[in-house]
């Protein structure tokens, strides 16, 4: 009995200390920011030692409580909710009481309202914004064989234009809210660019996986304190940077295939033949060895990219660091071409004087190193007869100078185009609180961007021919320093909220210090340009690039008010004036002012019972912003260079003279911006949208223009004369359709139009008519240009012949300004109105699925209402096929039915003006989170994606996605790096 009752005991007596073990709890409650309770929050409790986890979710009050834990830990409390920031807090030991109370604060997540946002000199949250600024975190940028932070928004802000190329050593182009100038050196159109607080800086400095967040100002409201240099829009990038308490290293890399996406359908060699055959023609011998090439496959290639970051940041309460270093190396689809890419950054911070003051030190460097093809390789790769081999039985390459026959593969194998490209940029500065309302900012920053060219012509390039290897070496150096000196004052009086901005800026540029030198007759080709002193060049031919060193400087002061009332009313002002030493002595100083305000209508008292609305902001503003990036230093003053020779002491020497004209009045390029705009959140927070519509108006145009020889000293002044308008609205919506434990939906979509409108080329002393453009040429039309810059009408105009048709005999007519129609050549006077280039809106879809540890991102995007010439198309389609030497024929001319007889098949007319439009599925990536069991890797990604996927459009060109930038936008002209389709896999590692 006793020991019946001792067993009884021993039984209770381990129950019991089961059940006091399993009775360990972590309890407590979820907050945000403002001490308000959080309902809905999911806290997960997770041992790192025993792998045990749990989750529990925070109630109506915020108070959450996870029960029955094994033991006393230490465990680590992950709280996570949709608009907020998962935080972690590790190491948490529950005490001998059994119980561990804690409060976990959340922060907004970048989606939300009350984002910080940056502007300028300054942060504000989105929810007090009175101007048009997007902003884009890094989870919703595009991913891909990315090179430049620019394709990371393609499709993703409402109003920006990106277009793009296959070409690993190609930058975008970027247009925001349409062009607004006639210039296209030097970035002359696109938006202007900070990182990090830097201004002027370089975007390649940045790897996409170093990049936190991507803000883009739109209006003269939020651009104008940036003054000279914002007329395009501003493109703000935040890296990242460590958490206070927190040590990270994280791996992202991944590798991809790239081929092709679409191609020109040609004749093989048997088609051919027969097509010859049909036309009673004949090959003479030599286009005829009985080959069968397909001369797109002989230079194309299916790219193998691969991308590898690693990154390591920690940080205490007073000071933190991040570091990384990122290698991608593309190889082009183009046989040849290539892209290494490294790029390395390393940014400290710290705090001293009890968090009175911050000390920070920047460094960011990249490499590239670049290998490119010749440009007549596309061209060559279409046209050339698929009937001779890459090379004949002697083994030299099947081509022929004389009669200008050059083999596309020739191309490639016998010349060498190699660029390396450095820039660094160091950046310190130092943040000062004055008092608890006042803060002092200096930032020193210095940029230094190298470019060294190496090019060798062999001895059997067409490219010079007779030089017997011909190698041309460059190098030069730009330097910029940047100093920002400025005052941020922010402090509230009751229902009155002020902030204010008072700085000065001052920057130098020094460019062109360098120099390059050709040379020629190489007793081998086995050195290539590595050693020009084995050149024997003949007298003449040693020739030096004619460049020359130039300083810029441009001192700046600014300030900015920002004032909210009772935080319903907003108000923003903002003046800078500017002065550049480059623009003429009457007119180097510039005076940029912005206003803007708005009115917070979910405020008012008739919306307290419209409870599905959480925020209604009505915003307007207007400003004006200067365009003075891509001038040279020189641009405004006599300008001397090499005129010619003369004879001097009994040897030829350069004589020099006026080649630029004096020009004291001419100053910035102006642009003028009205907007309005609105704001709305709905069902808290799952529903966002903003609307906007502008007028950006662009006066004192800069461009070049015919004068007197009688009044100056050159026949051409550089001067301010002409107005650009665009116009457009742009409309964005987030939501989240679907939220639940296991499943949510994320949707986002925007879409903008944009009308362009050259308003006036014209004033009362310097006059024109028009500016004729893009000389495209073709057989029979060298000399004509396809494209007009004419008031009334947009940038990017086509200015052509009209197609008729085919008369009864088959061939080709055309519309005649006498309103006859002819099969004849037309000229000049014929030409007539027939389209642009410019879209009439883009748009772009995201759509996010997330379940459980799956995650899919489906894209698309697309463009409409623009035009594309395809001048490739219309100098294939010549079906009277010379003899000597013949041209392949596109599948194009068998599908039409064109004649032999017909001479104008090629003639650039509207027969050739094509829509432009698209749909293209970008990117679908699929990935999945492994439940990973480790105490050293918290995070563990793996995907798979394909980038552009698919396209639905109507043009017959390789892709319809053709530049848009510069003044000669939408011109498909032999020229088209292919665009690529890419399979990617990759894996992202916390550790």
């Amino acid at each position: 009995m006793r020991k019946l009752l001792a067993g009884v005991g021993l039984l209770l007596l381990t129950s019991w200390q089961l059940m006091a073990q399993n009775n360990k709890s972590i309890t407590g409650s979820v907050n945000n920011e403002n001490g308000e309770r959080l309902a809905n929050a999911t806290v997960r409790v997770e041992n790192p030692v025993t792998h045990y986890a749990v989750s529990a979710s925070s109630t109506k009050d915020g108070s959450f409580n996870v029960a029955k834990l094994p033991d006393n830990g230490p465990y680590n409390i992950i709280v996570s909710m949709i608009g907020y920031e998962t935080d972690t807090l590790e190491g948490n030991t529950i005490p001998s009481s059994g119980v561990l109370t804690i409060t976990l604060t959340m922060k907004l997540k970048a989606t939300s309202l009350e984002d910080v946002v940056v502007t300028g000199y300054g942060r504000s949250s989105k929810r007090n914004l009175i101007a048009s600024v997007t902003s884009v975190p890094a989870e919703e940028m595009n991913v891909g064989v990315l090179s430049s932070p620019a394709q990371m928004l393609q499709g993703k802000v409402a109003g920006l234009n990106i277009t793009r190329s296959g070409n690993p050593n190609a930058r975008p182009a970027v247009l925001l809210r349409g062009p607004s100038t006639l210039r296209t050196d030097d970035g002359a159109q696109e938006p202007f660019y900070v990182i990090d607080g830097v201004p002027d800086a370089s975007p390649d400095l940045v790897s996409p996986d170093d990049i936190a967040s991507i803000d883009i100002l739109k209006d003269a409201s939020a651009t104008a304190i940036y003054g000279a240099r914002a007329a395009n829009g501003i493109i703000m990038i935040t890296t990242k940077k460590a958490k206070a308490g927190q040590v990270r290293v994280a791996y992202n890399g991944y590798i991809a295939s790239e081929r092709v996406s679409n191609r020109i359908d040609m004749l093989t060699g048997q088609e051919f033949r027969n097509y010859m055959t049909s036309i009673n023609r004949s090959l003479l011998p030599q286009y005829d060895d009985g080959s069968n090439t397909d001369w797109q496959d002989e230079v194309q290639r299916d790219g193998f990219s691969h991308n590898h970051n690693i990154s390591f940041s920690g940080g205490s309460a007073t000071s933190n660091f991040a570091a990384s270093i990122n290698y991608l190396e593309n190889q082009g689809v183009m046989k040849g071409s290539a892209l290494e890419k490294i790029t390395a950054r390393l940014s400290v911070e710290t705090r001293a004087l009890n968090d009175r003051l911050k000390l920070g030190l920047s460094f960011l460097n990249n490499t590239d190193n670049k290998d490119n093809i010749p440009s007549q390789v596309f061209g060559s790769m279409i046209n050339y007869v698929p009937t001779v081999g890459v090379k004949n039985a002697a083994g030299k390459y099947n081509e022929d100078v004389a009669i200008s026959w050059y083999n596309p593969v020739a191309y490639i194998d016998n010349n060498i185009d190699r660029t390396k490209d450095r820039k660094t940029l160091i950046n310190g500065f130092a943040e000062l609180k004055l008092l608890p309302f006042l803060k002092y900012t200096l930032s020193l920053a210095a940029q230094n961007h190298q470019e060294d060219r190496n090019l060798y012509f062999n001895s059997i390039s067409m490219l010079a021919p007779g030089a017997n290897g011909m190698a041309r070496r460059s190098t030069y150096e730009n330097n910029k320093k940047v100093l920002e000196s400025y005052f941020n004052f922010d402090k509230g009086f009751g229902r009155h909220y002020v902030q204010a901005l008072a700085g000065y800026s001052w920057q130098e540029d020094r460019r062109g210090d360098g120099f390059g030198v050709r040379t020629q007759n190489f007793t081998t080709d086995d050195l290539t340009y590595n050693n020009l002193y084995f050149s024997n060049p003949p007298n003449g031919t040693v020739l030096f690039d004619n460049t020359g060193i130039s300083t810029l400087r441009l001192i700046s002061f600014y300030g900015r008010v920002n004032y909210q009332f009772d935080d319903r009313f907003l108000f923003q002002a903002s003046l800078r004036r500017d002065g550049s030493s480059a623009f003429g002595m009457n007119n180097r100083w510039g005076y940029f002012p912005a206003f803007s305000a708005g009115w917070r209508i979910s405020k008012e008292r008739f919306m307290d019972n419209v409870t599905f609305i959480d925020d209604l902001k009505l915003r307007a503003g207007y400003g004006a912003t200067g365009n003075s990036l891509g001038f040279p230093s020189l641009i405004a003053v006599y300008r001397y260079d090499r005129t010619g020779t003369f004879y001097l002491n009994g040897a030829m020497a350069n004589a020099f003279g006026i080649v630029q004209n004096s020009n004291p009045n001419l100053k910035w390029e102006k642009t003028a911006t009205s907007n309005i705009g609105i704001d709305a959140s709905f069902l808290k927070g799952r529903l966002t949208a903003t609307m906007d519509y502008y007028i950006k108006e662009t006066s004192d145009l800069i461009a070049t223009y015919t004068v007197s020889n009688t009044q100056y000293v050159n026949e051409s002044l550089i001067a301010n004369v002409g107005k650009i308008r665009n116009t457009g609205f742009e409309f964005a919506v987030n939501a989240t359709p679907v939220q639940s434990k296991s499943f949510t939906w994320k949707s986002s979509f925007n879409i903008s139009t944009n009308k362009n409108k050259v308003v006036s080329l014209s004033n009362d002393v310097l006059a024109v008519t028009e500016f004729l453009t893009a000389y495209v040429g073709g057989k029979g039309q060298s000399g004509i240009p396809k494209q007009v810059l004419r008031e009334g009408y947009p940038i990017g105009t086509f200015n052509t012949w009209h197609y008729a048709g085919k008369n009864q005999a088959g061939l080709s007519t055309f519309l005649f300004a006498d309103g006859s129609v002819k099969a004849a050549q037309p000229t000049i006077a014929d030409h007539m109105i027939l389209g642009n280039a410019q879209p009439k809106f883009i748009y772009g879809w995201n759509n996010s699925f997330t379940y459980r540890n799956l995650d899919l991102n489906i894209f698309v995007r697309g463009v409409s209402g623009n035009k594309i010439l395809n001048s490739t198309l219309a100098s294939l389609n010549s079906p009277a096929v010379t003899s000597n030497p013949p041209s392949n024929v596109p599948q194009y001319t068998i599908d039409e039915g064109d004649q032999v007889a017909d001479l104008f098949t090629n003639l650039l007319s509207d027969r050739y003006i094509e829509s432009g439009s698209y749909l293209r599925l970008d990117n679908a990536t699929l990935g999945y989170s492994l439940p990973v069991k480790s105490q050293y890797i918290r995070k563990l990604r793996l995907y798979a994606s394909v980038n552009n996927a698919f396209v639905i459009t109507k043009y017959r060109g390789i892709d319809p996605e053709i530049n848009m930038g510069g003044i000669e936008p939408g011109i498909d002209n032999n020229n088209f790096y292919p665009k690529t389709r890419s399979f990617i896999f990759g894996v992202n590692v916390i550790f």
